[in-house]
């Protein structure tokens, strides 16, 4: 599911960013030293920090659908997962601030316009996915500081923008029973 939310993120890049930038490597490694060297630059990169429930979004109640045959299935509902990217743009010249600014500039412009994750990027398992992942750029981060999270990675510190997805993992489609439908009622 990662993966597809990875490719999906991928799509939406490589359809909304300006054809300048149709070259663009687009990748999801750990942005450390290795990394950067073994880069085609220019490169985005978003690097997927952290994934954790979202209680904001948690359901408890069970989705009802009704069925031709006079029944109803019944299933709990999907957990609301935010998976919380850290975007970065490198180039080959790591003093060319303004270029990566620039590109930077781009990508946020890009993620700001689909607050939903428009369907025609959707990749995988994320195409049937109800409700359709939605996406908040910009929001703070869940990391405790970014110098630590430089340092961590054995890195200096560059521009980096926070951008989550909150997507539907099906953790209960084991779970689903066939109920018959309530047809009418008597007082």
């Amino acid at each position: 599911m990662l993966d597809d939310l990875d490719k999906t993120l991928r799509e939406l890049l490589k359809r909304e960013l300006p054809p300048a930038f149709a070259n663009y490597e687009v990748t999801f490694c750990a942005p450390n030293p290795e990394f950067i060297n073994k880069l085609t630059l220019p490169a985005i990169n978003l690097f997927l920090y952290d994934v954790r429930e979202n209680l904001e979004l948690r359901e408890t109640e069970w989705i009802v659908s009704r069925q031709s045959n006079g029944t109803a299935l019944r299933q709990r509902p999907p957990v609301r997962v935010d998976c919380s990217y850290v975007v970065t743009v490198w180039t080959q010249d790591p003093t060319d601030w303004q270029t990566e600014h620039q590109i930077l500039g781009e990508v946020m412009q890009a993620l700001f316009r689909h607050r939903v994750l428009p369907e025609m990027v959707l990749q995988g398992t994320l195409r049937d996915q109800s409700p359709i992942p939605r996406s908040l750029a910009l929001r703070p981060t869940q990391l405790q500081s970014m110098g630590e999270f430089w340092q961590a990675m054995g890195g200096k510190p560059k521009p980096a923008l926070n951008y989550t997805v909150t997507i539907a993992v099906p953790i209960f489609q084991q779970d689903a029973d066939t109920v018959p439908l309530v047809t009418n009622s008597q007082i």
